[in-house]
């Protein structure tokens, strides 16, 4: 399928369909010239608006503002795949290796709840977003992917998750949920929702606002700059100054962008699809009534959702990453990688093989060099950050948000005492270092899902290498 089906009002770009369908929100004002406050977050995605969401319901009287480039939910938190998912960012074992079983089992629970605290804020705030909680499927469409997928089942089981958090599924059971061409195997879990992730981030935004919160939207961040002598935490912006007690950094996959930042967090990218609505002759060879999401075990994974009105979206990896962490800026994603996700699509759906396709567009998450989240408050500078999602920041935000919360608040919680507070990562390498790397890695991907595709029945020795390579 090297052309592309398309509808007469095929767009590309644009930010992202699922603001095509929401409608972009009214702008708000930019910062209005120099500013103090009690909390400054910069950045107006998922992070820094459930920060600032916790913040001023647990102390009304705080003075917060959010100081965002663009527009709120401009980037990777209305660009997703809407998976609203428990799956942590990053290697249990190597959370484990620093505070032990107990703790990254701790997290993980953490994780699951934050799926439901997510669906009863939405709920309590009166937002609108399509959500259902009808889990997530994963599935394995040759030798080698099963095998993975139950090695995943095993270390599940290993660190103590029974059935009611994932399990096998059988074949009857996987096939009037959802019908995959090819599945020799799918497990399940119900700790996914779908949502459509501008409508979330847009209603969060707005109760924001309604709490007291200042958004400041046009607004450039350019330097971070640690508490001195005399001097507050300090966000220096291209409209003034923003002084405050803390300075939280919330700018995930845009966070090369400010000064000190570049190689803090690589902004890979990702890509999605959408089809037009599909009609009930194709549906019923699918299936897919229950609002599940669908992923896969191939190494340059998919991730995919029946939206509310019919349609499937699809995402996927196509340029992971570009030379010195440049970033689309409008969203448009290349001409290949939109044919690469319609194959994907008609060889996972065979009976939505005439479907066109009827909106591509791409955006950039945050990787740390280890691949695993962090969030961090360091009470002698004033400053404060969380990310590093590495593609799962819907929900672990709501957990940030959270955390960060106790954390400026001085509060020892549970949640302070996760895995993934205070943890240190070193930088990327420098350029062109990371390019190559970066290149390298996701190219022997490829090849290995290549391989395994021709039915090798373990996982390819390049899939190896590239997770050599990569830490993953």
């Amino acid at each position: 399928m090297d052309t592309v089906r398309k509808t007469p009002d095929f767009r590309n770009g644009g930010v992202s369909f699922w603001y095509r369908q929401a409608g972009r929100p009214a702008a708000r004002g930019p910062l209005p010239g120099a500013r103090e406050y009690d909390v400054c977050v910069v950045g107006g995605g998922f992070t820094g608006l459930w920060t600032a969401y916790y913040l001023k319901t647990a102390r009304p009287g705080l003075r917060i503002a959010i100081l965002e480039k663009e527009f709120a939910g401009f980037g990777a938190s209305g660009r997703n795949g809407g998976w609203l998912t428990a799956e942590m960012a990053g290697s249990r074992e190597r959370y484990a290796r620093a505070h032990g079983r107990d703790s990254v089992v701790a997290l993980q629970r953490a994780m699951f709840d934050t799926v439901d605290e997510v669906i009863r804020v939405a709920a309590r705030e009166g937002v609108e977003a399509d959500i259902v909680k009808g889990g997530v499927l994963n599935v394995a469409t040759n030798p080698a992917q099963r095998r993975r997928l139950h090695a995943e089942l095993a270390e599940s089981r290993h660190w103590g998750f029974a059935e009611e958090d994932l399990r096998l599924l059988p074949r009857d059971e996987r096939e009037d949920r959802l019908r995959v061409a090819g599945a020799l195997d799918a497990t399940y879990s119900p700790h996914c929702a779908r949502i459509q992730p501008a409508r979330l981030v847009q209603g969060l935004a707005r109760a924001v606002e309604r709490l007291g919160v200042d958004i400041f939207e046009s607004t450039t961040v350019t330097e971070i700059r640690p508490r001195g002598a005399d001097e507050p935490a300090t966000a220096v912006t291209d409209r003034g100054t923003v002084r405050a007690e803390y300075v939280i950094r919330a700018t995930e996959g845009f966070t090369a962008g400010i000064a000190g930042q570049r190689r803090q967090w690589l902004p890979m990218n990702s890509s999605m699809i959408v089809t037009e609505p599909l009609g009930e002759d194709v549906w019923k060879h699918i299936g897919w009534l229950g609002g599940e999401l669908l992923g896969d075990q191939a190494h340059a994974y998919i991730y995919a959702q029946r939206t509310a009105d019919g349609r499937i979206a699809l995402g996927g990896r196509g340029v992971p990453y570009r030379f010195g962490s440049r970033r689309d800026r409008g969203g448009r994603t290349q001409a290949r990688t939109v044919a690469a996700l319609s194959r994907m699509l008609v060889d996972l759906f065979p009976a939505a093989a005439d479907a066109r396709v009827d909106h591509a567009w791409c955006g950039v998450l945050g990787v740390p060099r280890d691949w695993c989240s962090t969030a961090h408050l360091d009470h002698e500078t004033g400053l404060g950050w969380a990310g590093g999602y590495v593609g799962t920041g819907v929900a672990t935000t709501n957990l940030a948000g959270r955390t960060l919360r106790d954390l400026v608040l001085r509060d020892d919680t549970e949640l302070t005492r996760l895995p993934w507070v205070g943890r240190r990562v070193r930088p990327w390498e420098p350029e062109p270092l990371r390019w190559i790397g970066v290149r390298l890695i996701y190219t022997l991907y490829r090849a290995a899902d290549r391989r395994e595709n021709d039915r090798l029945d373990r996982t390819s020795a390049y899939a190896r290498l590239a997770d050599l390579i990569s830490g993953h």
